[in-house]
C-alpha cells in the first residue's frame, strides 16, 4: 500500500518540475438540464485539467518521481520504459530534465502525435506489436541485454505516489469534496488518488472511469476478481480501459476504488465539447471519459472533481469528433 508520506515526498520532488494545475468550476449550459440535475447543480462539478502538465498528461508526475527517486549508479545505466503514449512522454520528459538516456517501447499503431513528442523529448524508441504484453517483454529483455533501469507505467509505489499528488492538490483546493473521479488505464491514476482520500479523508469516494468498448476494472469488481473484458474493441479512447486488469493493480483497485462507471463513446465525446465550449480545456478521450463518468450522476450526489487526466489528442482528429 502506497502511504501518505510517500505522496507528501513525491509531492516535494514535484514541486517546480510538475504544474500546479487549479480546480475548474463547471457551468452547464441552460439548455443541457440533464447534465445540471444529475450532479445537483452547476456548483458541484470541478474539472482538474492535469492537460495543462508540461508534457499534457498526468504521467509526468509518477514518471519524475521515479527517475529522481533512483541513485546516480541507475541513472547512468539509462532507463527504459513501455507505453502506448502519456507515460512514454512523462519518462522521456523526466530523463531529459535529469540527464540521463531513455529509451521506450512503443505499439506500431500508437497514435502519432504521442510517438512524435516522445522522440522529440530525446527519448529512443523501439516499436512492437499492439499487445501490452508485448512491449512490457520487449522493455525487459532490453532492460537484461542493457542494464537499463526498467520505470513502470503503473504497477510500482514510487509511480503511484507521483500520482497520488492529484489527491493532495484537490483537498487543499476543496477540502470538502466528496467524490473524485479518474480514468481507469493501468489503474496507477485512480488508486494513487485514493490512497491520498484514505488517509487524509476516507470517506471521499474515489470512481474510475472506463468505456463502454475496454471496461475490464467494472466486470472484474462485479465478479470480485481479475476478468478479461470479451468485449474489447479499439476506439479512440486510448489511455483509458483495456482487455484485462493487471492482476497486481487489482488488490489495490478492489481495495480502494468504489466503483467503475462506465461511459459510451457518443458520451466520451459529448463530454469532451462540453469542457472545450464551456472551458475552454481540450480533452482527450481518457480525460473526457472521466468527466462523462462525473456527468452521469453515478458518482452520487455532493462536490464532485472530474480529472482530465490528459489533452493529447491530435487536432484533426479532435476536430473531426467535435463536428460529428
Amino acid at each position: 500500500m502506497v502511504t501518505l508520506d510517500q505522496i507528501k515526498a513525491a509531492q516535494a520532488r514535484l514541486r517546480g518540475i510538475a504544474t500546479r494545475t487549479p480546480l475548474v468550476r463547471y457551468f452547464p449550459p441552460a439548455n443541457d438540464k440533464g447534465d445540471e440535475d444529475s450532479v445537483g447543480g452547476p456548483e458541484q462539478l470541478w474539472f482538474k485539467p492535469e492537460s495543462l502538465q508540461p508534457i499534457g498528461s498526468f504521467k509526468l508526475r509518477g514518471a519524475y518521481n521515479k527517475v529522481a527517486s533512483f541513485s546516480e549508479e541507475e541513472r547512468q545505466r539509462g532507463v527504459i520504459s513501455y507505453s502506448s503514449g502519456n507515460h512514454a512522454q512523462g519518462v522521456a520528459y523526466a530523463a531529459r530534465a535529469m540527464g540521463v538516456k531513455a529509451v521506450i517501447v512503443m505499439p506500431r499503431n500508437a497514435p502519432r502525435l504521442k510517438v512524435d513528442s516522445t522522440a522529440a523529448l530525446g527519448a529512443e524508441i523501439v516499436t512492437v506489436g499492439p499487445a501490452s504484453t508485448e512491449r512490457m517483454q520487449r522493455a525487459e529483455e532490453l532492460s537484461r541485454q542493457h542494464g537499463y533501469v526498467i520505470v513502470p507505467p503503473y504497477n510500482d509505489e514510487q509511480i503511484i505516489a507521483g500520482q497520488g499528488t492529484v489527491g493532495l492538490e484537490i483537498l487543499e483546493d476543496l477540502p470538502d469534496v466528496d467524490c473524485i473521479v479518474a480514468s481507469y488505464g493501468g489503474g496507477g491514476l485512480s488508486c494513487g488518488i485514493a490512497a491520498a482520500m484514505k488517509e487524509r479523508k476516507p470517506q471521499v469516494k474515489v470512481f474510475a472511469a472506463e468505456p463502454e468498448t475496454a471496461a475490464p476494472l467494472a466486470v472484474s469488481l462485479a465478479a470480485g476478481s481479475p476478468q478479461k473484458f470479451t468485449a474489447w474493441k479499439a476506439s479512440w479512447v486510448d489511455g483509458c480501459g483495456g482487455k484485462s486488469v493487471f492482476p497486481r493493480m487489482w488488490g489495490l483497485a478492489h481495495h480502494l476504488l468504489a466503483g467503475s462507471i462506465v461511459r459510451s463513446l457518443e458520451e466520451i465525446r459529448h463530454a469532451m465539447r462540453l469542457v472545450a465550449e464551456r472551458n475552454h480545456v481540450i480533452a482527450e478521450g481518457a480525460g473526457a471519459c472521466a468527466v462523462a463518468a462525473g456527468l452521469s450522476g453515478k458518482a452520487g450526489p455532493g462536490k464532485i472533481v472530474c480529472v482530465v487526466s490528459g489533452g493529447n489528442i491530435d487536432l484533426a482528429k479532435f476536430s473531426e469528433l467535435m463536428s460529428a
